[in-house]
């Protein structure tokens, strides 16, 4: 055949399906997931059986972990040495393994995510309950295949004399599948094998009357039966961890948390970062300072407090924003003929049990071959005795060990095996006392042979050996329960009038998108002057606000941003502020179009949105308060290519007066308008056409008020409210500005003044012009105003604007 010949034609996506598909099973069947059965992934199964294949037991010296490796890689596991060495390291580390299965000398990692020494340094051996894993391996009681490379055996399952799935728990990741199984408890686990082999129809519940919940390592506090029931019903199930904790009142009104225990898996260095980050992030500042305490006695956290903190407050706060509290989901999978399933507690104890009485059968039947094996030779050997002189003398007379073999097979009716053990008999065995040895092993043989021929065939006394052996483990290797149960999951209260000291202070957000909280002093001393900003730039809000209030930030694309005033970043008057891209992500396009600071969030309060196509929505502000606040959401549906346009805080009695870009306005009262949820799109506030926008929204609250109207060609109007009837919403409205052939006006924005305001007009080239709203005369519907702005000096109209500053007492 020629190698052209050897060349298949295949499409790309067969291929890689069908190679996908094989690597998928593999790392499903042969790596990530444990077997329901001795609880190991094949690495786990392999570096323990491998230890004990080379003597490297608990009752031996240490060994040097690098040889334990090497033998892994050379004889089971052909993959990496740090694959392997890292396995090994878990399997000796206490605070990930309830109960350890490998003893291990030297720096094995640390609570804080070192990493362990090399595997140079490090000396290893089993432990004495991974001995009890490996317990009758060489009696036949597990099936061996051939290793990687056909030189070696080794074995499927290990026969696991305690439940170890269950007890050191696992999790893993494969193609498809993730599993996450706590650690429990070894005497309630062995406790609930009993309760299950006892009566096959045990319910969940009763065996919740032993095994509580998982147990781990770590100890801590676990909340929440109710999830620990689902999960042990179906597999699936979700509980939360917290850390163990006490507040102690020291000198002086000073008070301190002291962490003794953490939740499992957690990175006790990356907590402590994190609670450092906020007190020094001044997110919480009740705290003083934050100390790492923990030695070779215990760990041991302590969150020192300020004077006269609630520590109890901050301890919530804490417990909520940081991982002194987690959520654990149980995913109960593993390996089940061959198959990974998802698992519940029943199943799981069902599996171990179908996995011990298959191991004590094969034990059994090993033993049982073996004592009759050894009882043919010992009834040989009495028999010879028997006749001694006649088989010394036939043995004398033989040329040579084969002959005499043949010898006296043939003359005494010996079998091979028999005469095998008469010709290597040695001379001081022919005594006297010999005899009675015999006799007394041949009646210990029969013993064991009626004996284990009775728990082959019967079901119960096979049952009573399992729970014999379950009974020794339970009483050998039991050890108090760590973590605490508790049946409910508590609320977590956060209160930031405590958390959060109040102080005055002036917000500044502005158009593009710059915010900064600063102090009272820094601002008088700038008499609220002189802050840093682009040219284009200016303020859409200033204002003294509390530290315990909070800012909404709306964008054109019809978000929101949730910003408590006290993590604003405290920044002097005079410096530009920090943008809001530094504190969450908004898209290429999407700008911030209001700012609207809230100091409660009122039941009766509601806001008001507008998108420029034309639709407009009332939601109630409560309904804008959120507990977390990392992203953005929603505030109004916007539709791809629209643009959200304003928002304000209204009652939801007051008119509303729509201005489109082709000089349409249209009034309305806002009780027209129902209450919706605030992910909706509105309805239609007026009707645009086919190739207008909505560009403005001004809410009359005072009829006093006049409005002042500016063109792109820098043209600006005043006209009274009244020129602007009633009607009502999604009709076309009435016409503000005379349409011109060439050139037309188009309304770039509008505002309601009083005739002692100014207004400023930003320009295309950067210019900011204000306008004095009294300077210019009252004038009717369709006239286009006064030009103002030399368009081909200053550019045309970007925007309108009210000047906005803050007032200190």
């Amino acid at each position: 055949m020629t190698s052209t010949e050897r060349i298949q034609d295949l499409p790309l996506e067969e291929v890689i399906g069908d190679r996908f598909g094989r690597y998928s099973k593999y790392i499903i069947q042969d790596r990530a997931l444990p077997d329901a059965r001795d609880g190991l992934k094949p690495v786990q199964r392999r570096i323990l059986y491998a230890m004990y294949h080379e003597g490297n037991t608990h009752e031996k010296a240490f060994r040097k972990a690098a040889k334990t490796v090497g033998n892994v890689i050379g004889n089971y596991h052909p993959h990496g040495d740090t694959s392997v060495y890292d396995a090994m390291v878990r399997m000796s580390q206490d605070w990930k393994l309830r109960h350890l299965m490998v003893d291990m000398h030297g720096n094995n990692g640390s609570v804080d995510g070192d990493s362990a020494a090399a595997m140079r340094y490090t000396e290893a051996r089993l432990s004495p309950i991974a001995s009890e894993m490996l317990s009758d391996i060489n009696k036949d009681t597990v099936e061996f295949i051939p290793n990687f490379d056909d030189t070696e055996p080794e074995p499927t399952v290990l026969p696991a004399r305690f439940p170890n799935l269950l007890v050191n728990g696992s999790t893993g990741i494969s193609a498809g599948y993730a599993t996450d199984i706590p650690p429990h408890a070894l005497h309630e686990v062995i406790d609930a094998v009993l309760m299950r082999m006892e009566n096959a129809d045990v319910t969940v519940e009763e065996l919740m009357t032993v095994i509580k919940g998982p147990d781990f390592p770590t100890g801590a506090i676990i909340q929440g039966t109710d999830g620990i029931k689902t999960a042990y019903e179906t597999g699936k199930g979700r509980f939360i961890i917290r850390a163990k904790s006490e507040i102690e009142q020291l000198k002086a009104g000073k008070s301190q948390i002291v962490i003794t225990e953490i939740a499992y898996d957690v990175n006790k260095a990356n907590l402590v970062k994190k609670i450092d980050e906020l007190r020094h992030d001044r997110k919480l500042d009740g705290i003083a300072d934050v100390r790492d305490e923990s030695d070779r006695t215990g760990l041991r956290i302590v969150i020192e407090l300020k004077k006269d903190m609630d520590g109890n407050a901050i301890l919530q706060y804490l417990l909520k924003n940081t991982d002194l509290q987690i959520t654990y989901n149980f995913n109960m999978v593993a390996i089940s003929d061959r198959r990974p399933t998802l698992m519940s507690l029943p199943m799981l104890l069902d599996a171990y049990i179908g996995h011990r009485k298959d191991v004590i059968t094969r034990r059994s039947t090993y033993d049982i071959q073996k004592a009759k094996d050894r009882l043919h030779i010992v009834e040989g050997l009495m028999k010879a005795l028997s006749i001694l002189d006649q088989v010394i003398k036939t043995i004398r007379a033989s040329k040579d060990k084969r002959d005499a073999k043949n010898n006296i097979i043939s003359e005494f009716e010996f079998t091979e095996i028999q005469a095998e053990a008469i010709v290597s008999l040695q001379l001081y065995r022919l005594t006297n006392t010999d005899i009675t040895e015999l006799e007394a092993e041949d009646a210990e043989l029969r013993k064991l042979i009626d004996k284990l021929d009775a728990i082959l065939k019967s079901d119960k006394k096979l049952s009573n050996v399992i729970k014999k052996e379950l009974l020794d483990i339970r009483k050998q290797y039991a050890e108090p329960r760590r973590s605490v149960i508790e049946e409910k999951i508590e609320n977590i209260k956060v209160d930031l009038d405590i958390l959060v000291p109040s102080e005055e202070v002036v917000v500044s957000v502005t158009k593009d998108g710059y915010v900064k909280r600063t102090s009272i002093r820094s601002f008088s001393a700038s008499n609220g002057t002189g802050q840093d900003m682009k040219e284009s730039d200016y303020s859409l809000l200033e204002t003294v606000m509390n530290t315990q209030h909070h800012l909404l930030l709306f964008t054109s694309l019809g978000n929101y941003l949730y910003q408590p005033v006290h993590e604003l970043p405290d920044i002097r008057w005079r410096d530009l502020g920090q943008h809001i891209s530094s504190i969450i992500s908004l898209e290429p396009n999407e700008e911030i179009i209001s700012a609207i600071g809230i100091d409660s969030f009122d039941e009766n309060t509601v806001v008001l949105t507008a998108a420029d196509n034309g639709n407009i929505k009332l939601s109630k502000l409560i309904d804008y308060q959120v507990q977390r606040y990392s992203r953005t959401f929603k505030a109004m549906n916007v539709k791809k290519g629209d643009r959200m346009v304003d928002v304000q805080l209204v009652n939801g009695d007051e008119d509303v007066v729509l201005f489109t870009e082709q000089a349409y306005a249209l009034r309305f009262s806002l009780t027209e308008l129902s209450l919706t949820g605030v992910r909706t799109s509105g309805v239609k506030g007026i009707n645009l056409k086919t190739d207008d926008k909505l560009v403005s929204m001004l809410v009359v609250r005072d009829e006093g008020e006049s409005v002042l109207i500016a063109t792109q060609r820098g043209s600006v109007k005043r006209m009274a409210l009244k020129e602007l009837e009633n009607a009502t919403r999604a009709q076309r409205g009435l016409v503000v500005l005379k349409e011109l052939k060439s050139n037309p006006h188009r309304i770039i924005g509008t505002a309601l003044v009083k005739p002692g305001e100014t207004v400023i007009l930003t320009t295309t080239k950067d210019n900011k012009i204000p306008i004095e709203a009294g300077s210019l005369r009252l004038v009717d519907r369709l006239s286009n105003g006064s030009a103002l702005i030399n368009e081909s000096k200053d550019g045309n109209v970007l925007s309108v604007y009210k000047e906005v500053k803050a007032e200190t007492k």
